[in-house]
C-alpha cells in the first residue's frame, strides 16, 4: 500500500510597521490581506510582529529592538523576560519573513542579516503570485518584465550577500575588463527587458486585431467583470456564461483574461471577460504590465464591479477598484456594481439586514449570490436589458421561397413573434438598427 506524501508545512511571520496616517482598521486589513497572499504561496504565518513609528527605520525597517525580537522568533528563542510567545522549535524552521511594504535593497539585507531568514517584502510577494499563476504567453511575458523591473536594483545588495566573488570578473564576453558581475547582469536585464517589450507589443498588435474581428462579427455587446481579487469574479462568470473556468478561493487565482458569450445566447450577443483581480498597492510596474489584461475593460459597453459584500473592509476595496479603473481611463465605462456572496454574511435574516442596508447606500446596486441560479438569472437579465436599450422593432416579410434565410433572421434579431400566409411568414422582430435595416433591404429584394 502507497503512503500518500504529506507536503511540508513552509512557515513564515509578518512584519508590518505602522504609520501616523494609517487606522488601525486599515493597518489590520492589510496585514490580514498579506497573510491570505502568504497562504497563497503556501506559507503557513505563525506570528505577527508589528511596529508604530512616525517612519520606516531606514536601516532595516523595524526598530532595532523589534528586530532582536524577530531573531530569537527565528531561531526559536524567547528574548530575556518576554513571555509573550513560547520558543518554536517544534514547528520547523521559520523560511520567510513577509514585509507589509514595498521596502528598499538595504532595508531587505539588512532585516534578513540580522533575522537570519529570507525577507520577501509585499511587492515581491504578489509578483512570485503573478509568476506562479500566469499561463499564457503574454501574461508570462509581462510578470518577467515586472519581475526584471524589481530585481535590477536589488542586485548590488544581493553581490553584497554573495562576497567578493560578486564584485568583479574579467572582461571576456563583457564590455570591458573589470565589469562587475552586478553591471553585466544589469546590463542582461535591460536587454531582456527590451525584447520582452517588443514581444508583447507584437502581441498586442495581434490581440487588437483578434478583438476587432470579433467586435465586427458580433458587435460591441461586451461586459468586463472586475474588481478586487477573490470577490467572486471566476464564479459569477462561469456562472453567467456556462463555462469551466477556474474558481479557487486564493487570491490571483485567475491572471489572464477570459472571454465567453452569455448564456443563454441573448439578441445582441453578448461577451463576458472576466480580468485579473485588483489588490491594494498593487505594484505600479504591474498596474502597467498589466493593462493589456485590463484593456477588455477599456473595450467593454458595460462593467460589472464585483464586490464582496462579506468582507467588512468591502469599502476600502471599493475605493482600490475606482482609483486602478481611473489609471487605466475605464472610469468613463458604464458600470454595474454587483455585490457578490451575500451567502456568505450569516442567516437568512443577517443577508435580509446587509441587504437592505447596501440597497440604501448604493441605490442601483445587485446583491446576490453566484451560487444562486435565480440571482443569476435576474442579473442576465439586467445586462441583456441594458444592450437592449436602443434596439428597435420591426416587421420582416419572408416569402416560401427563401426560407433559407430563416436562420439568419433568428440568429440576428430577436423574434418577438411570427405569423404566416399563403405568401410566406411575418416576423415582428427587435434587434439593432443598422443591422435591422441591412437585413430588411436584402429581403425586399428577394
Amino acid at each position: 500500500m502507497q503512503k500518500e506524501v504529506q507536503e511540508k508545512p513552509m512557515y513564515a511571520v509578518v512584519a508590518a510597521v505602522q504609520l501616523p496616517h494609517v487606522s488601525d482598521f486599515e493597518f489590520d486589513a492589510s496585514i490580514a490581506e498579506l497573510r491570505e497572499l502568504a497562504k497563497t504561496l503556501g506559507f503557513k504565518v505563525i506570528h505577527t510582529f508589528t511596529q508604530k513609528r512616525g517612519s520606516f527605520d531606514t536601516t532595516g525597517y523595524l526598530g532595532i529592538g523589534k528586530r532582536q525580537e524577530i531573531h530569537h522568533f527565528v531561531r526559536g528563542e524567547a528574548a530575556v523576560g518576554d513571555t509573550s510567545y513560547p520558543p518554536t522549535p517544534h514547528l520547523g524552521p521559520i523560511e520567510v519573513i513577509l514585509v507589509d511594504h514595498e521596502i528598499s535593497p538595504s532595508q531587505a539585507r539588512n532585516l534578513e542579516l540580522e533575522a537570519g531568514c529570507e525577507v520577501m517584502d509585499r511587492t515581491m510577494v504578489i509578483l512570485e503570485i503573478f509568476h506562479r499563476n500566469a499561463r499564457s504567453r503574454a501574461a508570462k511575458a509581462q510578470v518577467e518584465i515586472a519581475r526584471l523591473g524589481y530585481m535590477a536594483p536589488r542586485l548590488r545588495e544581493m553581490a553584497k550577500l554573495a562576497g567578493p566573488q560578486g564584485r568583479q570578473r574579467s572582461g571576456v564576453g563583457g564590455r570591458g575588463a573589470g565589469e562587475s558581475h552586478t553591471e553585466m547582469d544589469r546590463r542582461k536585464i535591460r536587454d531582456r527587458i527590451a525584447e520582452l517589450q517588443l514581444e508583447i507589443a507584437a502581441m498586442e498588435v495581434e490581440r487588437k486585431t483578434q478583438r476587432a474581428r470579433r467586435q465586427e462579427r458580433q458587435g460591441l455587446a461586451g461586459v468586463a467583470l472586475v474588481g478586487y481579487t477573490n470577490a467572486g469574479k471566476s464564479t459569477l462568470m462561469r456562472a453567467l456564461t456556462g463555462s469551466e473556468v477556474l474558481v479557487a478561493n486564493k487570491l490571483f487565482a485567475t491572471l489572464d483574461t477570459t472571454v465567453r458569450a452569455l448564456y443563454p445566447e441573448s439578441v445582441p450577443r453578448v461577451l463576458v471577460s472576466d480580468t485579473v483581480g485588483f489588490i491594494k498597492n498593487l505594484p505600479h510596474g504591474l498596474v502597467a504590465s498589466f493593462k493589456s489584461t485590463l484593456d477588455e475593460a477599456l473595450d467593454a459597453s458595460l462593467l460589472l464591479h464585483v464586490v464582496d459584500a462579506s468582507d467588512p473592509g468591502f469599502e476600502r476595496q471599493l475605493e482600490v477598484t475606482n482609483k486602478v479603473l481611473e489609471e487605466i481611463a475605464a472610469d468613463e465605462v458604464p458600470r454595474l456594481r454587483v455585490f457578490n456572496k451575500i451567502d456568505h454574511v450569516g442567516d437568512e435574516a443577517a443577508q435580509a439586514e446587509c441587504t437592505a442596508a447596501l440597497r440604501e447606500k448604493y441605490p442601483d446596486c445587485i446583491v446576490m449570490s453566484a451560487r444562486r441560479p435565480d440571482e443569476v438569472a435576474q442579473l442576465r437579465a439586467t445586462i441583456v436589458s441594458f444592450f437592449q436599450k436602443e434596439l428597435v422593432e420591426t416587421e420582416l416579410f419572408l416569402p416560401w421561397s427563401a426560407q433559407q434565410l430563416r436562420g439568419q433572421i433568428y440568429a440576428n434579431c430577436e423574434v418577438l413573434e411570427e405569423r404566416a400566409d399563403e405568401e410566406g411568414a411575418f416576423f415582428r422582430v427587435r434587434g439593432e438598427a443598422e443591422l435591422l435595416k441591412d437585413l430588411g433591404e436584402r429581403l425586399d429584394q428577394l
